[in-house]
């Protein structure tokens, strides 16, 4: 008799979630900065549709905030900031980009992506409050290790090598 390879049923909410950047930062007086993308990755031997969910959906546009992406490949989410004012400097609001294998309507994975708007670049301080910025570098280090791992397992380094 022959055995029959089957997938492990994966839990929901499980599934990492790879993208790119990890935090959006618009700024006010740098209209090039409205417009910026997310890139999510698929490194699984499986299609992925995904879905883009905002905190605060009046002040984006998402083009395209939902899709497909094929196995091993990557899709590009542009989002435009398209409430420009004042009153929302500092304030941070979340895109969570869930994913669920194609054919599924459970969300196998979600990862969230922090967004803010600033006045300028050039009032930027040279660092956030230490704890934010040792938050933001941890988050970003593991997210990297892990995947260049898994990219690694599935022939995607030379596109992790690429992208970085």
């Amino acid at each position: 008799m022959q055995q029959q390879h089957r997938q492990p049923e994966l839990v929901e909410g499980s599934l990492p979630v790879f993208v790119f950047p990890t935090e959006l930062v618009f700024y006010a007086d740098d209209q090039t900065s409205h417009k910026q993308v997310l890139t999510l990755y698929n490194p699984y031997e499986f299609a992925l549709k995904f879905k883009v969910l905002c905190t605060a959906p009046n002040k984006y546009t998402v083009v395209d905030a939902t899709g497909a992406v094929k196995p091993q490949c990557c899709v590009d989410i542009v989002i435009r900031h398209r409430d420009v004012r004042a009153c929302h400097y500092g304030v941070y609001d979340k895109f969570r980009l869930q994913v669920s294998e194609q054919s599924q309507r459970k969300a196998l994975g979600r990862k969230e992506v922090m967004a803010t708007l600033r006045p300028s670049a050039s009032l930027e301080l040279p660092s956030l409050r230490p704890q934010d910025e040792e938050r933001r570098i941890k988050e970003q280090i593991v997210d990297s290790e892990f995947f260049e791992q898994t990219a690694f397992q599935t022939g995607l380094l030379t596109m992790v090598i690429l992208r970085t």
